[in-house]
């Protein structure tokens, strides 16, 4: 069964070979090249903190981001190449009937092909991963975004799940379809969807989010882009409002700034906050420093960065089993 399936997908599997090894050595040139030019900038620009830092970085984005891409590809390329004509290939040809009236039960014929199959998509996307992870750790010290949805997909332990949960995908839809072009192609739009809708709708509620009150005090109200009120004129309505830094955390409550409230949780407004200035002026800063102000945040901190990893590769791995059982089901219905 090994031997055969090999055969049967050898030229996928050296055509993925191939495309990881130059992807490989490409990145791991330009990753050491790029670590050099950090590590002969001045103190304190090692982190992207400087305009020299940015430079260089900015010099690799588009390596860092083709390569991202690759890794978002790669498991929806697996499923629709190699999951789906696993088993449709087989009924569109009629060698199933040979396949299955050998020694071999179709249970364990199905198993093989699918544990082998698997393992391969588990492990070019794991090294694709792993690259890009270890590529990207200069931009991660600079942009402090991880918890990112597209950033997210792309690194550590999600991939793994993402590559499992494809070939499952491709392989129910071929049984079930019966025709290589359309389960590739269900597949594909299968996989987009739930790559969309497990960030926006599944991942937030993996964990309770931590909720707080961080005091205005606290935060450098002196930058503009730290505080201001919505909108381009100002006027008695306009919402106050302040950013919060949370490096490397998810910040759940919408998208930056957020509403400055009071010590009651009243929303505030130009008209309403405590420290006025004069007419058509933004209030006094040192006053505002001084109040009882806060920014109300629900966000997961960066610490559940692998917590989330490891529940959402979980996730993605039940899922295949489930379609892989599904399969094995289905196949054992067909006369």
């Amino acid at each position: 069964m090994t031997w055969l399936t090999w055969r049967q997908y050898r030229a996928q599997f050296l055509t993925a070979a191939a495309l990881l090894a130059v992807t490989s050595g490409y990145l791991v040139v330009s990753g050491l090249r790029l670590r050099d030019g950090l590590r002969g900038l001045p103190v304190g620009c090692a982190d992207g903190r400087c305009v020299d830092a940015d430079r260089l970085l900015q010099s690799h984005q588009s390596a860092y981001l083709a390569a991202g891409a690759l890794v978002l590809l790669a498991p929806a390329l697996i499923g629709a190449f190699w999951g789906a004509p696993l088993i449709a290939r087989e009924l569109e040809t009629g060698t199933h009937r040979l396949a299955w009236t050998q020694s071999v039960h179709r249970g364990r014929w199905l198993a093989g092909r699918l544990l082998i199959t698997t393992a391969a998509a588990v492990l070019v996307t794991g090294l694709l991963s792993l690259l890009v992870t270890w590529y990207a750790v200069p931009f991660d010290q600079r942009d402090h975004d991880r918890f990112h949805p597209l950033l997210f997909d792309l690194r550590g332990l999600v991939p793994l799940g993402y590559a499992a949960f494809a070939v499952a995908l491709g392989a129910c839809a071929g049984l079930f379809l019966r025709r290589t072009l359309a389960a590739a192609a269900v597949t594909l739009a299968v996989f987009a969807a739930v790559q969309v809708l497990v960030p926006l709708a599944v991942r937030p509620h993996l964990q309770q989010p931590v909720h707080v009150l961080t005091s205005l005090g606290a935060v450098p109200v002196g930058s503009a882009r730290m505080a201001g009120f919505e909108g381009s004129t100002l006027a008695p309505d306009s919402r106050m409002i302040a950013v919060l830094d949370i490096p490397d955390g998810w910040v759940l409550t919408g998208a930056a700034p957020q509403p400055v409230r009071d010590a009651t949780g009243r929303v505030l407004t130009l008209g309403t906050q405590p420290c006025a200035g004069s007419a058509g002026l933004p209030p006094d800063l040192g006053c505002l420093k001084k109040s009882d102000l806060y920014v109300a945040v629900d966000y997961q901190p960066a610490d559940r960065y692998w917590t989330f990893q490891l529940a959402e590769t979980g996730l993605y791995l039940v899922l295949a089993a489930a379609l892989a059982a599904l399969t094995a089901w289905g196949l054992r219905r067909r006369g």
